[in-house]
Formats: C-alpha cells, sequence, structure tokens
C-alpha cells in the first residue's frame, strides 16, 4: 500500500525540484524527506526520481505517482466539499475557469439560464487561458473549465493520465480581419498564401506559432506589427490600419465600425472550443452549466462582422 504522507512528500520534491527546498516547505530535515523517498522506492520496488547536478527529477513510475497524488487531492477536495454542503446545508457553489473571448460570447447567455434554473447557487468565474484553466480543474479549484484548442489533437484525451475529460461545444472558424478600406475587403474568402505581403496584428500567443508554421508552408515569412495577447486590442490596431490579423468568430468585435472580416481558407488554423471536466465524479451543478452552455451556444446569434460578410456576399 503506498503511503499517502510519502506521495506528499514526493509532491513536494517534484514541485520544487530539490529535497532542501521540499523540506523547508515541509519543515523536515533534508534527511527525512530523502528517506520518505527512499522509503517509497523500496515499497514500489523501483526509483521515482532520479538525482543529478541540476536537481531532482522525476522518473516514469515518479510521474505516474504525482498524476495519482494529483487526482487524489482532487477527489478530497471534492468530497470534503460536498460532505461541507451535506454537514451545513451552506450555500451551493460553482466555479467556473474560461478563457476570455468565451467568457464574453459563450458563458453570458448559459449562465443567465442557468442561475434562473439554479437561483442559491454562488458563482465564481475565473478567467484563465487553457494552460492554466485545466489545471485548476484537475487540482479540485474550478469544477471545469470553458477552453480552447488550435488545429491538432485536443488538450485531453481518451486514456491520457490528465484525470480530466474532454466535451467538444463549439467549432470556431477564423476569419481575416481587415480595414475597412484595405483592397482586399471584398474577397469571398482569404487563405495565408495571399497574405504574404501584409503585416500582421497577432491577438493569441498560442496562435502565433501556428500562423508563422501556415506561412512558412505558403513560402513566406510573417512581418508581424504587434504581438499581443488580447483579440479585442488587435481588432483595434486592425480598425487603425496597423495591419491584418486572424481572429476565431467567437472573438470578432461586435463593432463593425472601420473594420470587415472575410473568412480564412485552409490551409490554417482554426479554434476549437470545450469544455474539461473530471473524468471521475463530476459535480452536479457543472454537468448541469455544461448541459445549459451547449444548449446556449445553439441559440446565439451571429456575430455583426459575419452579418456583415453575409451581406456583402448576397449582393455581389
Amino acid at each position: 500500500m503506498i503511503d499517502s504522507r510519502r506521495l506528499q512528500v514526493l509532491s513536494e520534491v517534484a514541485r520544487h525540484g530539490s529535497f532542501n527546498r521540499a523540506a523547508a516547505e515541509l519543515r523536515l530535515t533534508p534527511s527525512a524527506v530523502s528517506q520518505q523517498i527512499s522509503a517509497l522506492e523500496r515499497g514500489l520496488g523501483t526509483p521515482v526520481v532520479r538525482r543529478s547536478t541540476r536537481g531532482v527529477e522525476l522518473t516514469e513510475a515518479g510521474l505516474v505517482l504525482i498524476d495519482a497524488a494529483e487526482a487524489i487531492s482532487a477527489e478530497l477536495l471534492t468530497a470534503q466539499r460536498e460532505i461541507d454542503r451535506l454537514a451545513t446545508a451552506r450555500t451551493e457553489r460553482l466555479t467556473v475557469a474560461t478563457f476570455t473571448s468565451g467568457g464574453q460570447r459563450l458563458l453570458p447567455a448559459a449562465l443567465t439560464r442557468f442561475t434562473a434554473a439554479h437561483p442559491g447557487v454562488e458563482l465564481t468565474v475565473i478567467e484563465s487561458e487553457p494552460q492554466e484553466s485545466l489545471p485548476l480543474v484537475r487540482a479540485g479549484t474550478a469544477e471545469l473549465a470553458l477552453a480552447y484548442h488550435f488545429t491538432g489533437p485536443p488538450p485531453v484525451v481518451d486514456g491520457d493520465r490528465s484525470g480530466l475529460v474532454w466535451t467538444p461545444v463549439l467549432e470556431d472558424p477564423m476569419w481575416v480581419a481587415l480595414p475597412a478600406d484595405h483592397p482586399r475587403a471584398g474577397s469571398s474568402s482569404l487563405a495565408i498564401a495571399e497574405l504574404g505581403d501584409e503585416r500582421w496584428v497577432q491577438g493569441c500567443l498560442d496562435q502565433s506559432d501556428l500562423l508563422e508554421h501556415y506561412a512558412a508552408l505558403a513560402g513566406f515569412e510573417m512581418r508581424t506589427a504587434c504581438r499581443g495577447t488580447d483579440y479585442q486590442f488587435a481588432q483595434s490596431l486592425v480598425r487603425a490600419g496597423v495591419g491584418i490579423s486572424t481572429i476565431p468568430e467567437v472573438a470578432l468585435t461586435t463593432d463593425p465600425a472601420g473594420i470587415v472580416a472575410v473568412p480564412l481558407r485552409p490551409p490554417g488554423p482554426c479554434r476549437y472550443i470545450g469544455v474539461a471536466m473530471p473524468s471521475r465524479r463530476p459535480s452536479a451543478l457543472a454537468t448541469a452549466l455544461l448541459r445549459t452552455l451547449r444548449e446556449a451556444v445553439g441559440t446565439l446569434p451571429p456575430n455583426p462582422l459575419v452579418q456583415a460578410f453575409r451581406a456583402r456576399s448576397s449582393n455581389a
């Protein structure tokens, strides 16, 4: 049987990469930490750490144990919340993590329906990108995360050790945002290969490497005017004539003045939006919100820039 106390010691060693720093965190001596790790390895019959001049690294067995420790910690936190609720009948709570444009465009309608159906629930919303929000769910800090990934596999796949399950919600196609007076503003679609002479405004760091990859495949190197982290800011620079940008449909501005959007055709990135939840014992409230979110997404009105594009296309 694996000792949970030794799992905690291993978790701190992994987090700090050092016996000494782990010992300080745990208020133990480095020798005591070393003894706990040695005892764990004896019980398992295999090393869980590698000691080197750079510090301490986990072996494959150690990584498996850390995954288990994180899952156990999240399970215990979920159980404690449920026990507290049963014991004290206190207000039910739900914590949701979301990326910015999803929180602006997708969550409000879903949360309106959810709060109407569950008026006593106290909601907390954490704004964070997928690289931060999925660990929050894994740790039990959030019950679900509205997240995304670009072209390629989702951040959670069946059979991995994440302790999470991924539910697709929406395919979010990319559009090319152009100043209204741009020569290509009347195009029916655009490919990255046609835009080699442009300056680019990047609105998302996760997307930048992908765009540069597709540009390289098309035979040119992107000239970047701004490398930002906010799609609304990127579109304000497009409106000002600084450059062009690629924007997921969900993140397109609702103010069409001075800017047009044209569909980006393959080859090029696409964004996929989904929800990450614990694979074991997801809360009933999180499951209810996921269901409400999927229903609300199907009734969203079209973005004004998308409507304007369709009007131009029908009049062409």
